[in-house]
C-alpha cells in the first residue's frame, strides 16, 4: 500500500484507476449543470418540455431540448410522441435505467443537505466571533 504516514489508503493503485475510469463515465452522462436536473424533474413527473423548463429554473429551450437528446441516448429518457392527439403532443419519460440513480440522488441530495447545514454553521460561528471583537 502506497500512503503517507497516519494515512489510511482505501484503495490500491489499479482500483484506484478503476474508480476514477468509472467515475469519468457516470461525469460523461450525467455532468454539466442541467443533466441530473433534468433526471430528476423526470423522476418526479414532470413530462412535457414546457413543466421541464419551468421546473429548472435558468434552462433555455435549446439547452433543454439538447439535454433531452443526450439523456435519450444514454437511455435515461424516452421520447413519446402522441401523434393521434392534436395538437400532437410530445412526453419524455425517465426510464428504468434512470430510475437506478435513486440511491445516488438520495446520496447527493442528503449529502447537500449536510453540508448546507455544516456551511451555515460555520457562517454563524464567524459572525458570533467577529460580534464579540
Amino acid at each position: 500500500m502506497i500512503g503517507k504516514k497516519n494515512q489510511t489508503v482505501m484503495y490500491t493503485e489499479l482500483q484506484c484507476l478503476r474508480n476514477l475510469a468509472a467515475i469519468e463515465d457516470a461525469l460523461y452522462v450525467l455532468g454539466g449543470k442541467w443533466k441530473l436536473r433534468i433526471v430528476i424533474a423526470l423522476v418526479s413527473g414532470y413530462c412535457r418540455f414546457n413543466e421541464i423548463q419551468r421546473t429548472i429554473k435558468g434552462i433555455s429551450a435549446r439547452v433543454l431540448s439538447n439535454e433531452l437528446k443526450e439523456l435519450e441516448l444514454n437511455g435515461l429518457v424516452d421520447r413519446v410522441v402522441q401523434a393521434d392527439k392534436h395538437p400532437v403532443v410530445v412526453e419524455y419519460i425517465a426510464t428504468a435505467y434512470a430510475q437506478t440513480l435513486g440511491d445516488i440522488i438520495a446520496a447527493l441530495t442528503d449529502w447537500g443537505h449536510e453540508h448546507k447545514r455544516k456551511l451555515t454553521q460555520h457562517t454563524e460561528a464567524d459572525l458570533q466571533e467577529q460580534h464579540q471583537r
